[in-house]
């Protein structure tokens, strides 16, 4: 009887370690993470390549660029980052010529500093950013750099920029290529097609929350949020 019970509780102790082991949180895969100035940039899951840094200045404001891009199934171009901050974290008040927000045509533009001349926070989305050679017109600078780096994205693509400075001085600027199909379900009617920008715009409030609380952070951390739907297998 004794030795049914010792096996009895051996069983019962095997059981109970399977179904600890089996039920146990399976650990996620280490995020991607760069440096860029002051703060930290910590990307979602993906083939990040990291595409350098560069220094500039803002009046009496040192400045740091770090961009990545992400790299698809097929080693295609998904995505490109350009984010920059302050080199360091010593801040000296607001810098000269910080930009107002203006509205533009099939650009959807939100302006949470309401035109102040002191601090900007200003969220331009462009869903169609491959239309009509829109981003040569608009953004020759990021045109070039893109060229300079042998980066051309698919398209139909998406383009975002958001600035964010303080009156303090503390700076954050991302600017973002995305193909489409990670911001933008496929649609199969008309309510579908209406509603499918959604997505994106939802992302672009989160990236830009994002930012703003990097600023206020001792070690700018700014994690950029998971795109709205999955990498294309082809």
């Amino acid at each position: 009887m004794t030795l049914m019970i010792s096996k009895f509780r051996c069983l019962l102790f095997g059981a109970v370690a399977l179904l600890m082991v089996a039920c146990a949180p399976l650990t996620p895969p280490p995020q991607v993470e760069y440096p860029v100035g002051r703060a930290r940039l910590v990307l979602p899951q993906g083939a990040w390549q990291d595409l350098g840094t560069s220094q500039e200045d803002a009046g009496r404001t040192a400045l740091q660029t770090r961009s990545v891009g992400l790299r698809g199934a097929q080693n295609q171009w998904l995505a490109v980052l350009r984010v920059q901050t302050n080199q360091t974290g010593h801040l000296t008040g607001a810098p000269q010529g910080v930009d107002h927000c203006p509205a533009q045509k099939d650009v959807t533009v939100e302006d949470a500093a309401m035109g102040s001349p002191l601090r900007a926070d200003c969220l331009r989305l462009k869903r169609w950013g491959s239309s009509d050679q829109w981003l040569d017109k608009n953004r020759p600078d990021l045109v070039q750099w893109l060229g300079s780096h042998q980066v051309t994205l698919g398209q139909p693509y998406t383009y975002l920029s958001f600035r964010y400075v303080t009156e303090a001085g503390a700076w954050v600027v991302v600017d973002a290529l995305v193909d489409q199909r990670l911001l933008r379900p496929t649609t199969h009617n008309n309510h579908e097609f209406l509603v499918a920008g959604r997505p994106a715009l939802q992302w672009a409030h989160e990236l830009a929350q994002a930012a703003r609380v990097s600023a206020g952070m001792m070690d700018g951390h700014l994690v950029v949020p998971p795109f709205p739907f999955p990498a294309p297998t082809l």
